[in-house]
């Protein structure tokens, strides 16, 4: 398949590990999510498919990559997606057409192998290609130093942050040890929201074979998890995919802690930016994070298997609400085993 202005063929095909990092860590539009062991790591833990799509110009040297990972659902079928489980993926090209070539080898790659949706979490607009706009991400430009960011943030918004300090919190970061409380909180989270969780190995083995890409804050009161957050790191960016504080302790503003003390952390290692992460526009969690001084940015998801005004709709309805209201009835526990076995293949 040729790209719109070069010889480039984009296909899938043997590329090395040195190769498709080289290119990735060279590409502006890189994610984390988009690096050789990420890729690897997002199949092997469910045991998905993986398909890394390529474009060599004449002499073989690497044009554009694209990654893919095959998810297979009971309830939603079998879905190409780049990337599941988080916010980013999409291809990285040299230029536009050599990324739309990957495009389109995509989408001949689900037709030959028979997937209903074919989903691409990019972060830049694809001119007459099917598109969902209901997700942003907010972006935080750091400053150099904590205490810089302790000004900016006004005298009510540093009330609310110190008024933690009455619950005497206990306050560790680190890696891997720390999953096990991590997902304490997160999996009881989950199920208040009504939202099937990924099984802990999925954050274990996350943490444990991403080492440094990858911090976790825990914040306990009289000894219980109450809030945590896993982050991950890469370039000048610190992105927290996933974070949670128990509902019951609300008042006691752990949260607003939690995202403090993800900050500083962030500030700590370097980093010039800090993504909150994906939301909807308008909902209470975008609001919350727009209060820290955050800015949003459109993310586009692209449908290449789609009409171009034919774009799937956000996964919702009577259906979803239904089955959400049920799921917070449920026992903690039973949540979370079912969960586990459920959210693998589910499409968000």
């Amino acid at each position: 398949m040729k790209s719109s202005n070069s010889a480039e063929n984009a296909r899938q095909e043997a590329v090395s590990a040195a190769q498709w990092d080289a290119f990735v860590d060279s590409h502006p539009n890189a994610t984390l999510y988009h690096t050789w062991r990420w890729t690897e790591f997002g199949a092997r833990v469910f045991d998905f498919p993986l398909h890394r799509l390529v474009s060599r110009d004449a002499h073989g040297g690497l044009r554009g990559v694209l990654p893919l990972i095959l998810q297979r659902s009971l309830l939603f079928g079998r879905r190409m997606v780049s990337m599941p489980f988080f916010n980013y993926g999409g291809p990285l090209g040299v230029d536009a057409g050599v990324e739309g070539s990957l495009l389109d080898e995509a989408a001949e790659l689900a037709q030959r192998e028979r997937i209903q949706v074919l989903e691409i979490r990019d972060q830049v607009a694809r001119t007459g290609r099917a598109t969902r706009l209901d997700k942003v991400t907010v972006d935080l430009e750091l400053p150099a130093t904590a205490e810089l960011l302790d000004k900016a943030l006004g005298g009510k918004r540093r009330a609310r942050i110190r008024r933690c300090e009455r619950e005497n919190p206990q306050i560790t970061v680190g890696g891997a040890e720390l999953a096990p409380a991590f997902y304490e909180v997160f999996a009881a989270t989950m199920r208040d929201l009504g939202t099937p969780v990924y099984p802990q190995r999925f954050f274990r083995e996350l943490l444990e074979q991403l080492g440094q890409d990858c911090s976790v804050v825990v914040i306990r009161i009289k000894d219980r998890v109450a809030a945590a957050a896993l982050m991950t790191h890469y370039r000048d960016r610190t992105e927290i995919p996933w974070s949670a504080g128990l509902h019951e302790l609300r008042e006691t503003s752990v949260n607003m802690r939690l995202y403090w003390e993800c900050l500083k952390l962030a500030i700590g290692r370097g980093s010039r930016w800090f993504d909150f992460g994906r939301c909807s526009v308008d909902s209470g969690t975008y609001e919350f994070k727009l209060s820290w001084g955050g800015k949003p940015r459109q993310l586009h998801w692209t449908y290449p298997l789609e009409q171009a005004d034919a774009a799937p709709k956000n996964s919702g309805g009577l259906l979803r609400t239904r089955a959400t209201s049920v799921w917070t009835r449920l026992p903690r526990p039973v949540a979370t085993a079912l969960g586990s076995i459920i959210s693998p293949g589910l499409p968000w």
